[in-house]
C-alpha cells in the first residue's frame, strides 16, 4: 500500500497507519486472515503477510461486511468497494468536484470554503482580519 510500517507495533495497530485502514476494519482483516492479534508485525512470516496483503486489497472477496468499507455505492460503478492509499484523495477530490459541477448545496459551500453539514456560522468558522463588531472608543 506504500506505506512503511512500524515493525515493534502490535499488527492491529500497525494496519491502522495504512490511509484508508480504521481500527475496526484492521481487527476485521485480522481475524478474517486467522492471524494471532497479539503478534507484532516484525513477527509476521512471508505467508502471513501475503494473505494481509490480499484481504487489504480486496476485503470485499473476504466476508469483510460492507458496512466496514469506505466506499459503498459507488457513484461510478454502484459497487460497495474499499479505496486505501493516495486513491481515497484522489476519489474524494473527483466527488467534490462532482458536486461543484452540477452545483448541489453541498459543493457550492466547498466552493465558498463554508461548512457543508449543516453547522452553525455565525460564531465559528471565521477567518481572516475582520471577525465580528469592533465598538468605538469613547472620548
Amino acid at each position: 500500500m506504500n506505506t512503511d510500517l512500524d515493525g515493534d507495533k502490535n499488527i492491529v495497530y500497525a494496519l491502522t497507519n495504512i490511509k484508508g485502514i480504521s481500527y475496526n476494519l484492521s481487527k476485521a482483516i485480522i481475524y478474517s486472515s486467522k492471524v494471532d492479534q497479539e503478534k507484532k508485525l516484525k513477527d509476521l512470516d512471508e505467508k502471513e503477510t501475503k494473505e494481509l496483503e490480499k484481504i487489504i486489497q480486496n476485503p470485499e472477496a473476504s466476508n469483510i461486511p460492507t458496512w466496514l468499507l469506505n466506499r459503498n455505492r459507488d457513484n461510478a460503478t454502484g459497487k460497495d468497494m474499499h479505496i486505501t492509499g493516495t486513491d481515497i484523495t484522489i476519489t474524494t477530490r473527483e466527488d467534490i468536484n462532482r458536486l461543484r459541477k452540477i452545483r448541489s448545496y453541498r459543493g457550492i459551500r466547498h466552493e465558498l470554503g463554508l461548512p457543508t453539514r449543516g453547522q452553525r456560522t455565525r460564531s465559528s468558522f471565521r477567518k481572516g482580519k475582520k471577525v465580528g463588531v469592533v465598538k468605538k472608543k469613547k472620548e
